[in-house]
């Protein structure tokens, strides 16, 4: 089984790539951000934690921690922030640790994939067996951010702000795709890529 990071700036189109992968190759993939919402539920590792570090005041009717309170709480703070990442970074590696074990034991995966934006700066580079940089140009990432999520310039200019550079993410990756063209030529890449070590559906 080979293991792979999928990394890459917001708005670089990481998630058309993961689509096309999930739909032609015998695979598994896991987002982090999907991950980070499950270890934050009732009874999972993160939920007490998070209640007593920011209070009951995060919590919806329902019990489980709301996105939206949780964010207003940490908005601007970065030590909180920091404390809050410290809590869920390690739980979200742990879950996929134990993904990837349970894989490798059954033995029917070919490829998994580990998606996340931080994956450089949390260290998944010793993890996987190698890490993908999904490149965009920063005008095009800028217009799909308007266009499909409809954030401002000064949202764009703060989350683009707080990523990796693209020297950055380039240093930390082992191949780069190029996502600025058309679809069919990322693709083209992938398969490039894949062939080498994996059977096409």
């Amino acid at each position: 089984m080979r293991l792979i990071g999928i990394t890459g700036g917001v708005g670089a189109g990481k998630s058309t790539i993961l689509e096309y992968i999930k739909d032609h190759y015998l695979c598994r993939i896991y987002l982090a951000d999907e991950v980070a919402h499950v270890v934050k539920e009732p009874g999972q590792p993160c939920y007490k934690a998070l209640v007593e570090l920011l209070g009951q005041e995060i919590l919806g009717k329902d019990g489980q921690i709301h996105k939206g309170r949780m964010a207003e709480k940490i908005f601007r703070d970065e030590n909180l922030l920091e404390q809050v990442n410290a809590i869920v970074h390690p739980a979200v590696q742990e879950f996929l640790l134990e993904k990837i074990r349970e894989a490798r034991q059954e033995g029917r995966t070919e490829l998994f994939f580990i998606e996340a934006a931080l994956l450089i700066e949390c260290g998944y580079g010793d993890i996987v067996d190698e890490m993908w940089y999904i490149y965009a140009e920063e005008g095009m990432r800028r217009q799909r951010l308007w266009e499909s999520r409809g954030y401002s310039p000064e949202k764009i200019e703060q989350i683009m702000g707080s990523q990796l550079t693209e020297e950055a993410f380039r240093a930390g990756s082992d191949f780069v795709i190029d996502n600025s063209g058309a679809p069919e030529e990322s693709f083209r890449q992938i398969r490039r890529r894949l062939e080498g070590y994996t059977w096409r559906q």
